[in-house]
């Protein structure tokens, strides 16, 4: 594999060593990884990597979830790397940028991996989001700020979400991975 990004390379190993489970999923995200140098870049038609929130409360009980306004969606924060691949930095920052909050904390290793389709709108074709999520921590006020990019914020209760059958997928295997990892 080309070394076009080692610290990240190396940061998907140690996460296929916590979640060998998961092994198909790192090796998707290791292939697309090693395809090309623009990854990192919105501009790669193909798709590229974003870096995601799992933003929980003080106390770990809640995660604050957006309305997506593009997708319509209950959704964690996050977005497009934007050339940024130090993914929990881009977390961080899209945390901050799509809540309003402040003193937040980001965990640097690698919460949990997903590759979704995004569908096709006005002249941007379809493309893939290799979407790398990180736990953001709230630690100081969590009276947030509604951004352009949400029709809605709103802090759920992490125990709610794991056990939602109508509840995104990817959110109810966050759930799930919170509560193990904070509960076992």
């Amino acid at each position: 594999m080309p070394a076009f990004f080692p610290r990240f390379a190396t940061a998907l190993d140690d996460y296929l060593a916590r979640h060998p489970e998961e092994g198909d999923v790192v090796a998707d995200f290791e292939e697309f990884l090693a395809s090309d140098a623009a990854v990192f870049e919105r501009s790669h038609g193909e798709g590229h990597f974003t870096g995601s929130a799992w933003l929980v409360s003080a106390d770990g009980e809640r995660v604050l979830l957006t309305h997506h306004r593009k997708l319509g969606r209950w959704l964690q924060l996050g977005g497009h790397a934007d050339g940024d691949a130090d993914l929990a930095r881009v977390a961080l920052r899209e945390a901050q940028e799509e809540s309003g909050l402040g003193e937040l904390v980001v965990e640097p290793e690698i919460f949990d991996l997903d590759a979704h389709c995004i569908p096709a709108r006005g002249d941007e074709p379809e493309h893939w989001h290799y979407d790398v999520r990180h736990v953001v921590r709230a630690t100081g006020s969590e009276e947030f700020a509604i951004s352009a990019e949400s029709l809605a914020l709103a802090w759920k209760p992490v125990r709610e979400i794991a056990g939602d059958a109508h509840a995104d997928a990817s959110l109810r295997r966050m759930a799930r991975k919170w509560l193990a990892r904070n509960y076992a």
